[in-house]
This record gives structure tokens, sequence and C-alpha cells, in this order.
């Protein structure tokens, strides 16, 4: 079965900071839509506003799985994860005291997903063969670009539907950027899963999008269609190519 998210009139923040204006999105069932916008425009926020990390003010946040429709806004974190939503956080934010098996197990938590730990698992360690050479090993002592693919490997551990995947660039080097960009869209094939990805790295979030929106200061400049309509547009070209 399918699984959709729709963002409609969005309004979030910190306090009495608003961050997000209005913001609209939607991202339709198989697809992998790219978010695009420089640091501090809103794109974490908005992802933490899909999670359940932060109550938006206003605004409705829509996910259809399996022919369901749930409204996400005033729902749980865990809740939200258990629908079959999985987030991969910028930064990674793992467990750097557990090792790597430690850190995959604890990503399938979901009650639908304990009966297929075992297959989970053994997916992510032929999706990740570094992981499985370095099973035993403590998270915090990896490298920042094996740190990132635990982080993926994690949130596929919970079998999501609708996979949220932010900032997956932030802190590698130019080819491990390239490699993590590769293995989403391995995933994302493999898994059969919908892709909210957002990403400052143009260049590379735009070989694997089907189609994107651009964020500036905490509203929507620009949707585009399709990728060519991601790589001819004005507003991206200013804002990453400096034309």
């Amino acid at each position: 079965m399918a699984a959709s998210l729709t963002v409609t009139g969005l309004e979030a923040g910190y306090g009495a900071v608003r961050i997000l204006h209005g913001v609209s999105l939607r991202v339709d069932a198989g697809e992998t839509v790219a978010l695009l916008g420089t640091n501090g425009n809103g794109k974490s926020t908005l992802m933490k506003s899909v999670m359940g990390l932060i109550r938006p003010g206003a605004g409705s946040v829509v996910a259809d799985i399996d022919g369901a429709s749930h409204e996400l806004v005033g729902m749980a974190t865990e809740a939200i994860v258990d629908l079959g939503v999985a987030i991969v956080p910028e930064g990674r934010r793992l467990f750097p005291r557990l090792s790597v098996t430690e850190n995959l197990l604890m990503g399938a938590f979901r009650r639908s997903a304990r009966p297929l730990l075992r297959e989970s698992l053994d997916f992510c360690f032929e999706v990740f063969p570094r992981l499985a050479e370095r099973r035993n090993q403590l998270a915090g002592s990896m490298s920042g670009g094996e740190q990132q693919m635990v982080a993926l490997a994690r949130a596929l551990m919970s079998a999501p539907r609708l996979l949220l995947i932010d900032e997956p660039s932030v802190g590698l080097a130019p080819l491990l950027v390239t490699r993590t960009i590769d293995k989403i869209r391995e995933l994302k094939e493999g898994h059969h899963l919908t892709v909210l990805m957002a990403e400052q790295n143009f260049a590379e979030a735009i070989r694997i999008a089907d189609r994107g929106y651009v964020i500036v200061h905490g509203s929507i400049a620009f949707e585009a269609r399709s990728r060519a309509e991601l790589d001819n547009n004005a507003l991206i070209r200013s804002l990453y190519l400096g034309s």
C-alpha cells in the first residue's frame, strides 16, 4: 500500500519566534521530494513539526498511509512513528556509547516492526556492508560518513512507509555526500518508501528528487513540478549558483 504527506498552511516556531509562515507542500506516494534551502530558512523546523517534536500554531499535517488519513498535528511523536513515519535527524543523533547493532535495534521498537527485526537487520547490513563489519563498534567512535549510515539504517529498522531525512550531507566530505545520496535512492527503491528530504546541497539533492520546493525565510518561495524545473529555475540559480 501507499503513503503520502500533505502539509497545509503550517505556522510554527519556538516560543514567540515564528519560523514557518503558511507552509504548504505535498509528497505523493512513492515520490522523493526535496525541500531545498540554505541554513536558517526553516527546513528542520518543518521536519520537527511533521514529527510532532514542535507543536504548530496553525495548519494541518496529514499522512495518508495504507488508505487511512491521519492528522499528525496534536499527535505525540511516538504515535506518529507508530503509524510508519520515521526521521533521520540532522546531526544523526546516535547513541554514542551503544554499538552499531544496539543503535539499530533501538530503531525497531515500533510494534509492527518487531516481527521484521531480523529481516530488517539483515537488509541494513546487506546495504551497508561497513556496518556489518563494525556491528560491535561504538557508534560514537565512527567517522561522520559511517554514523550517517547508522542513522539511515536505524530509521529503516522501524519499517517506515514515509521517511523524512534532514540534511544528510551536513559534515560530510563531498565524496561521502554523493555516496550517502546514492544510498538514500537505493533504500527508497528497495523499501518502496515515500521520502521528503531537506537538503542545502542542491546539486546532490536533484540527482534523486522527483521534484521539490525551495523554502526562503520560512515560506515556500518556489514549487518545482519536475526535476527539470528545479534545474532551470532562476530563484534556485540565484540562491545556489550565484547567477
